[in-house]
């Protein structure tokens, strides 16, 4: 498959004061049951930024604002090019798609490590580049 052809995704990287959103993939999702940040398919026609805003609402009804890409990398099955984004959200409960989370936590970076099943990638982003951002 030529990279042009491979679909590509966001990652939302959430921030409110020192915790980081994370959630169990819900019971629609490929790999349901793993811990990862949110993430989203960028539909045509939208920019990477507009894809964040859209997912996060769509996911857990938050008002997410796009702050910084920060990483980008292959999935680990090679199938969509990650686009990993800081981003803040405005202050307001969470509503959640349980199609697509099964539940939510606002945990600090270093509790990612603890969570079982996660994305290599995620663990990866946890490890190594979200400490020198």
């Amino acid at each position: 498959m030529r990279e042009l052809d491979r679909p590509e995704a966001i990652i939302a990287i959430l921030r409110r004061d020192d915790r980081i959103l994370v959630i169990r993939r819900g019971p629609q999702t490929r790999r349901c049951g793993y811990w990862a940040p949110l993430s989203g398919t960028i539909e045509p026609g939208e920019s990477q930024e507009m894809t964040l805003v859209r997912e996060v609402r769509e996911e857990v009804g938050l008002l997410a604002r796009p702050v910084a890409k920060v990483w980008e990398c292959d999935t680990d099955d090679g199938l969509y090019l990650l686009h990993w984004w800081l981003a803040d959200v405005e202050p307001g409960e969470m509503t959640l798609e349980p199609r697509e989370v099964s539940e939510a936590r606002w945990i600090r970076p270093e509790d990612f490590l603890q969570l079982e099943p996660t994305f290599e990638k995620d663990r990866e982003f946890f490890e190594r580049v979200l400490p020198g951002l």
